[in-house]
Order: C-alpha cells, then sequence, then structure tokens
C-alpha cells in the first residue's frame, strides 16, 4: 500500500489536471470517452494526496464548459451533418436512434436537458452539438452548460474526495456505522440526481417527433 502511494507521489498533478480536462473536454464535445470514469478516478487519486480536489474540480469543469462549448458551435455551423458523421463513426454510441431520442428530449426540457445532462453519458457527449443545431441561443446554453458543469464536476469531485478520506481515517478506527451513514448518504445523493436527470432523458415513444434540425449555416 506503501509502494502505490509513493507511486502516486511522482505523478505531475499538472498532468493529472490536463488529461482530465482533454477527456472530459473532448467527451464534451461529441467524442465517446470515459469521461466519468476519468473524474472518479481523479477523485481517487485527490483522496490519497496525490492531487488537489480544487486542481480535479476545476479542471473537470473547465473541460465540461468549454468541450461543450466547442461542441455547441460544430453542431450550429455542421447542422445534420455532424452527426450523421458521428453515426458513422461511432454506430454503437451515437446511432440514430440515439441522437433522435436526444433531441426530442431538448424538444420537451430545453436547457434543463443541457444541466442535467451531464449526469446522462448520451447527453453528456451530444448535448453541445444539439444544442447548437437547434439554435438554441448561446447565452442560454452557455448558462445552463456551466451551471451543469460545475454541478457535475464539484459535486462528483466533493462526494469521491470526501469518502475515500472518512473511509481511510475511520476504517483505522473501526467506525464501521459511521462509514455506512456516510456511504448511504453518498448513494442517496447520487440516486437523487441520476433519477431526475434520468427522468429529464426520458423520451415517450408516442410523444411527436422532433422538428428536423436546422440546416448548416452557410457563413
Amino acid at each position: 500500500m506503501h509502494g502505490v502511494e509513493a507511486w502516486l507521489g511522482t505523478i505531475p498533478p499538472i498532468a493529472v489536471y490536463l488529461l482530465l480536462l482533454a477527456v472530459i473536454g473532448i467527451e464534451s464535445m461529441g467524442i465517446p470517452l470515459p469521461g466519468e470514469v476519468a473524474l472518479v478516478s481523479a477523485s481517487l487519486l485527490a483522496a490519497t494526496g496525490a492531487v488537489s480536489p480544487w486542481g480535479v474540480g476545476i479542471a473537470a469543469a473547465a473541460g465540461a464548459i468549454i468541450g461543450d462549448s466547442i461542441g455547441y458551435w460544430i453542431g450550429r455551423r455542421g447542422g445534420q451533418a455532424v452527426f450523421d458523421r458521428l453515426g458513422l463513426r461511432f454506430p454503437k454510441h451515437l446511432g440514430p436512434e440515439k441522437v433522435d431520442r436526444a433531441r426530442r428530449t431538448f424538444h420537451r426540457h430545453g436547457v434543463w436537458a443541457v444541466f442535467f445532462g451531464r449526469f446522462v453519458a448520451l447527453l453528456r457527449i451530444l448535448a453541445g452539438p444539439i444544442a447548437g443545431s437547434l439554435r438554441m441561443p448561446y447565452w442560454k446554453f452557455l448558462l445552463a452548460n456551466a451551471g451543469g458543469g460545475v454541478f457535475w464536476a464539484g459535486g462528483t469531485t466533493a462526494v469521491i474526495y470526501f469518502l475515500g478520506r472518512a473511509a481511510e481515517r475511520w476504517l483505522k478506527d473501526f467506525s464501521w456505522a459511521l462509514l455506512g451513514v456516510v456511504v448511504l448518504g453518498g448513494v442517496v445523493t447520487a440516486l437523487v440526481v441520476r433519477h431526475r436527470a434520468r427522468s429529464i432523458a426520458a423520451t415517450d415513444p408516442d410523444h411527436e417527433p422532433a422538428e428536423p434540425l436546422a440546416p448548416a449555416r452557410r457563413d
């Protein structure tokens, strides 16, 4: 165990922050990458003291906001052609049926789909490009994007970090009951947020089909 901690201590924190920012940023642009896994892993590193939890949270939030914003402008400029290319490139993750489901979610819930989309894998990838292709006003998108990104990144980092620190401290004192309470509290909080996010993302099969995407702007 001490060997692992010593090895983790050799990793430059800036490398962890930049890698986390890049993974989440690229995912938010519309490319399927394990952004949430990267965030949880970095948060666990922070719990060991190898990196700062503040650095992890800031890097993750910055990646989410910047990546989504780039994805927004890609979708706004490219229109349907963007999703055609993504579907061909990543048919398992971004096939036509999944893109269409995400579009219907946006038509039904607007900016809330952007905010809570951070907690749903499909919307976390497609929120920016779809919002841009549907010509959502950028200032509305940016507010929801920033709010959701900070809430997702900061909340996930805080929960994982404090659970990790609490586990390390309380296990030494055999405080199993207290550890169980903290873990249960974290799980309940995560389930409530995810339930809300999934209800936003849920689509009624009998609902009217979404309007077609606007054509790409020819500037």
